[in-house]
């Protein structure tokens, strides 16, 4: 089966792929024509796929999170490529594929990932800290095996979430090293609690973000998270006025440093300014990596990628 990061111009495609994305749009013809708009992936990437005159009967049996079988053609539009669709079924299980054949994963073992977090919660020095910590963890560790970290921006993918955090909990260790004024404590609880909420604000399946769920959308992962905080200290008869209690707060509440990125308060310690720089290297980086993986071999550039103000990267080929 071709794979979607080598697709090229002119390319008859024949194969297997996940359905990302399914929605039924109109042409600006008159009269107006139905046509599915698609976003197949798979584990290299995806690709936008386009099924004109589709029927009331293709409205019906294509959803997300299915696996179709589709022969098309793969053109340019607008210096992107997309996929034509010139026939398409769904898969059926004589066929032999499964979702998890389809779905980008952390590079890393989900269960891996998650005992390296709680191995850095139990190893937090401070028993408050590390109370808090592990009380937050266990709200949601068993989505943690699975959730992503976002819904297209960094880390989406099957695990993103967990293979964030321990990302950032290597960078974290090292800048602690290098500047050993920062409470090494606060530094790993602040890594582990700043997304530790998003299973809460997103629904997702396989690593794949349907939509943000109503607590998402009303509320946020981060006053989430910062509630959380609150709610453990009641839970393990501390004081949620104090000091401690408000700086684990803090560090949650001001990890995207602007209100226009959803914090409503600037890092403000020494170790919420570097949890911000934490997080913003690594997603940042992880993005560009990640466009680079699933860039088709034949593109020098990369798409634009939002998270560095839609700037394309450029991929060096000595």
């Amino acid at each position: 089966m071709t794979l979607i990061k080598t697709f090229a111009e002119g390319d008859e495609v024949v194969g297997f792929y996940l359905v990302k994305k399914a929605e039924m749009k109109q042409t600006n013809t008159t009269p107006p024509k139905d046509y599915f708009d698609f976003v197949l992936a798979d584990s290299s990437g995806e690709i936008p796929a386009k099924l004109w005159d589709a029927s009331a009967v293709d409205k019906e049996t294509y959803f997300p999170m299915m696996l179709v079988k589709v022969r098309g053609l793969v053109q340019m539009y607008r210096d992107k490529p997309q996929m034509r669709i010139n026939r398409i079924r769904k898969s059926t299980e004589e066929d032999g594929y499964a979702l998890t054949d389809f779905i980008r994963s952390a590079p890393i073992q989900p269960a891996d990932l998650v005992n390296m977090i709680k191995q850095t919660a139990a190893g937090i020095q401070d028993s408050e800290y590390r109370s808090i910590v592990e009380f937050c963890i266990r709200k949601v560790e068993d989505r943690l095996m699975h959730y992503p970290a976002a819904k297209g921006m960094h880390h989406a993918y099957f695990a993103g979430l967990a293979y964030h955090i321990c990302r950032m909990l290597e960078l974290g260790e090292f800048v602690a090293k290098q500047r050993p004024f920062l409470n090494r404590d606060l530094i790993k609880a602040g890594i582990i609690l700043h997304d530790i909420a998003k299973p809460e604000e997103m629904n997702a399946e396989y690593g794949i973000v349907t939509d943000y769920s109503m607590k998402g959308k009303l509320i946020g992962h981060i006053s989430l998270a910062a509630n959380w905080i609150i709610e453990a200290a009641i839970a393990l008869g501390l004081d949620p006025s104090h000091e401690k209690i408000v700086i684990l707060q803090h560090l949650v509440l001001s990890h995207h440093n602007l209100g226009e990125w959803g914090s409503p308060v600037q890092p403000q310690t020494p170790e919420a300014v570097a949890l911000h720089y934490i997080d913003t290297l690594d997603a940042k980086l992880q993005a560009v990596e990640d466009a680079i993986d699933s860039t088709p071999d034949s593109e020098d550039w990369t798409p634009p990628l939002r998270i560095i103000e839609n700037k394309p990267i450029y991929r060096m080929r000595t």
